[in-house]
């Protein structure tokens, strides 16, 4: 997924709490799903960025090249100004782009 197509905030801002209600009807069920989409967000954004800095890895260990590997320096740069994983699950949240069930719901109403 890229990251850096999803317009969302980059700051902190003041939301209405009352949209967090609408999709589960407990604030504390909303923050449990926006957690998890936040970690899951943050595991990809990890795995991709090792992948594309292995890819500039050497082999030798060369002092210059230890301290200064411009391809790395750029790739962190990139993703140092990625939103924060916790700002995209909000706004996947609030824009209906997270699918998310509780099997609870399931267990205690059958026919839903």
């Amino acid at each position: 997924m890229d990251y850096k197509k999803i317009k969302t905030e980059s700051t902190a801002v003041t939301r209405d709490k009352h949209k967090f209600y609408n999709h589960t009807g407990n604030i504390y069920k909303t923050v449990s799903v926006l957690t998890k989409r936040a970690n899951q967000v943050g595991v990809e954004m990890k795995e991709e960025l090792n992948r594309k800095i292995e890819e500039f890895a050497t082999t030798t260990d060369n002092l210059e090249e230890i301290f200064e590997n411009r391809e790395q320096i750029e790739i962190a740069k990139y993703y140092e100004h990625l939103p924060k994983p916790t700002l995209i699950s909000i706004h996947e949240f609030l824009h209906d782009e997270i699918y998310f069930r509780d099997p609870h719901d399931e267990v205690n109403n059958p026919e839903a």
